[in-house]
């Protein structure tokens, strides 16, 4: 099955593992203590981030580290960034709204 980065982030747990990567390598046991889900859990959504090109795994000695490639993170972004104006004019308008609803609300009192 060919993977792509849309479904290395789908997943909440992929997304905090993506997050833990962002700041320094780490090994596969150091990340399976951060979640409350089995080893086998963490190591199928590593294998699911290594397919997708998100991660890589570098060994040292006898210990398997894994690596973020952030450069294979570009199309998420680019797709979710082409949103980014409509998203921001719809938070301006509703956060207008619950100003003038708050407004009214004061006057009512």
């Amino acid at each position: 099955m060919r993977r792509d980065v849309f479904q290395a982030i789908a997943d909440p747990v992929r997304r905090d593992i993506i997050e833990l990567l962002a700041t320094e390598p780490l090994t596969v046991n150091s990340i399976a203590e951060k979640f409350d889900v089995s080893r086998p859990a963490i190591s199928k959504h590593l294998k699911i981030l290594n397919e997708c090109g998100i991660i890589d795994f570098k060994k040292q000695g006898r210990e398997r580290f894994c690596e973020i490639q952030p450069r294979n993170l570009i199309p998420a972004f680019l797709w979710i960034e082409q949103y980014r104006s409509l998203w921001e004019e719809k938070i301006d308008a509703f956060e207008e709204y619950l100003m003038k609803l708050k407004t009214q609300n004061k006057k009512d009192e």
